[in-house]
């Protein structure tokens, strides 16, 4: 049922007019909002950091996992370990050391994969693309694949399942925001594409329903010969987004969003600019996210909000968490020692609760509740 979201807007003491810009001098602005950052909010301002606290104990509490040190065993998506579900999404870990045994089909739903490491070469039913860190790649439901690793290769796999990935609706910044569609490349039926085709038997592992089925052809399957149309697997590097910003206000985590989903998105943030006026916030600003669990992969560079965080490694904040930048990033809340960020990181945004897998929970800090303290 569409909502109505518009209400009076009401003023309270002390108060700035605008959002995450212009506080009462020495408060802390938290963001309480509806549907993420979409629906209505309000902007309270504290005399202390609202993660200021001195213990944090039970369910809600957020989570931290180092995936660099995740094991398994096996060269095939399905062989690498869940880190966090729902029914919407499951988010694996995967390394690769060399090529895939078999080829790969999703029937669950769109395959989405990010390379964390590593380079090499994909290749699929409508031909070839050479992959290397910082790579999206998106994989239609039923696409046939699999990978060479030139270099051992650590990706983040994100399955829509049961639904597909697609493109935000920009609305008035029009297509060419963050990046234009035009930078996505498509598989090509090209040399090496041609070069791998003949009568050699393949395995194809289909994964459906969670369960493996396996069908052996007596000739290579990957043997098309040419293709059109408007689906396809695309693949776009995170080095060509170009971050909306605005040097007044510290833009919303949504601004950055990249893929979407039924239940989840997925969003990116890229080195941008700080923001430039005397009174904008120039850190995340603390928030309630009451209707998404947000889930956060570090790729490179250095996470400013956040202390002793390395690239690898994920946070797992559920919905309902109060958060927002470390003590250490709190001290630049409005003066920046540098001029931009130079951070990339993914982050996945699920409409609803998310499970914890034994595979997460090997690698967890669970001091990480501790790092708002003061």
């Amino acid at each position: 049922m569409a909502r109505n979201w518009f209400m009076p807007r009401y003023v309270e003491g002390n108060a700035s007019r605008q959002a995450h810009a212009d506080m009462p001098e020495g408060t802390y602005e938290r963001e309480n909002s509806k549907e993420g950052f979409f629906g209505p909010a309000s902007f309270l301002h504290h005399k202390n950091p609202p993660t200021g606290w001195t213990s944090f104990e039970g369910p809600l509490q957020p989570h931290l996992y180092n995936l660099m040190a995740v094991e398994h065993e096996g060269a095939m998506p399905w062989q690498s370990p869940k880190i966090l579900s729902n029914g919407a999404t499951e988010i694996r870990f995967w390394k690769l050391t060399g090529n895939m045994p078999s080829l790969a089909r999703n029937g669950d739903g769109d395959q989405l994969l990010f390379i964390h490491q590593g380079e090499g070469a994909l290749f699929c039913d409508y031909g070839h693309l050479d992959y290397e860190a910082g790579d999206y790649i998106v994989l239609p439901r039923g696409t046939m694949w699999r990978l060479e690793a030139a270099k051992p290769s650590a990706i983040l796999l994100v399955e829509a399942t049961n639904s597909h990935y697609s493109l935000p609706d920009k609305g008035m910044m029009g297509n060419h925001v963050i990046f234009d569609p035009a930078m996505m490349d498509a598989p090509k039926i090209d040399d090496a594409f041609k070069a791998q085709q003949g009568d050699i038997e393949t395995r194809l592992e289909i994964k459906k329903r969670g369960q493996i089925s396996v069908v052996t052809f007596p000739f290579n399957p990957l043997d098309a010969v040419g293709w059109h149309g408007e689906l396809a697997p695309v693949r776009i590097n995170v080095r060509h987004f170009r971050p909306l910003l605005s040097d007044r206000y510290h833009v919303p985590p949504s601004a950055h969003t990249t893929f979407v989903s039924d239940r989840f998105v997925v969003c990116t943030f890229a080195p941008r600019p700080f923001e430039t006026d005397p009174g904008a916030l120039k850190v995340p600003f603390f928030h309630n996210n009451d209707d998404y669990d947000e889930v956060l992969f570090y790729h490179a560079g250095d996470f400013f909000s956040r202390d002793n965080i390395d690239a690898g490694m994920m946070t797992f904040h559920p919905a309902g968490f109060t958060h927002g930048p470390h003590p250490k990033a709190l001290k630049n809340m409005l003066k920046q020692t540098k001029k931009a960020t130079d951070e990339y990181a993914v982050m996945i945004d699920t409409r609803d609760p998310l499970d914890i897998h034994d595979a997460a929970e090997a690698v967890e800090n669970k001091d990480y509740v501790n790092s708002w303290k003061g």
